[in-house]
């Protein structure tokens, strides 16, 4: 049976892809997939830089605001809903796009996942419990003895990911890097044809980043982190939604 048919777009913040998934759905009948992991949340509308209920009521879109920001989304949780989206959309005799920068995702939709364990919230907790009496550098010279060949890809500020590594090592007795040499599951049962989308000039880029940023600010997204703390108590600076770029810098 052959495999179903997909498009994706990738490209970086402010680079157009939005643009040009919309402008591709005016010509053929097309459903949008996100591939954005800060578009899972509900209530992130304005740092995010969500599409509008215009561009939203004129193309289908999928896996935007589908979680609250005290909830966890998964690289393996997005390749399970995007096979089955993929699935409906051909079923609705329409073209799927799968749009966005989350290169984590389009890598496990693309190159399958490793078998790595699921969070453990009272491991995470004793964890952060260190970081918050002894420091993140405390954490990453753990991190070093440990597993030396995870420490030394990742960064020492690089909090999320340090925590994680950790966190396997706890659950399982092995560093993270011998699970991730072990074999990945297979890719997602799709036939996906890619498109990234390269700035030719990497400062008008990140002119345009400044700009789009500059927007949010006066469109009220101080308010809205203000607004995300009022009205989600359990909300903290360590979980994922607030790791989204400008959530923890505006905490």
């Amino acid at each position: 049976m052959p495999q179903p048919k997909a498009f994706a777009i990738l490209g970086a913040t402010a680079s157009g892809k939005t643009a040009l998934a919309l402008a591709i759905a005016q010509h053929f009948p097309c459903e949008i997939i996100s591939l954005d992991s800060a578009l899972v949340y509900r209530d992130m509308n304005i740092g995010t830089a969500k599409p509008s209920a215009a561009e939203r009521a004129a193309v289908p879109h999928h896996l935007i605001d589908i979680i609250s920001p005290v909830e966890a989304y998964s690289a393996a949780d997005f390749v399970r809903d995007c096979t089955r989206l993929v699935g409906e959309i051909h079923a609705r005799q329409r073209l799927p796009l799968i749009v966005g920068g989350t290169m984590m995702y389009y890598h496990a939709l693309t190159q399958g996942l490793n078998a790595l364990p699921e969070a453990s919230p009272a491991i995470r907790a004793q964890l952060q419990a260190t970081k918050a009496a002894h420091g993140l550098g405390f954490l990453y010279n753990e991190l070093q003895r440990l597993d030396p060949e995870t420490a030394a890809r990742l960064k020492p500020n690089d909090s999320q990911r340090i925590e994680r590594a950790l966190e396997i090592y706890q659950l399982t007795g092995k560093p993270m890097s011998q699970h991730l040499a072990a074999h990945a599951t297979a890719a997602a049962p799709l036939n996906l044809h890619t498109l990234a989308l390269i700035p030719s000039d990497r400062s008008l880029l990140h002119a345009q980043i400044n700009q789009r940023f500059n927007q949010m600010i006066e469109h009220g997204f101080l308010d809205e982190v203000r607004q995300l703390r009022q009205r989600y108590p359990a909300l903290h600076p360590d979980m994922p939604s607030m790791r989204c770029v400008g959530y923890r810098q505006a905490w």
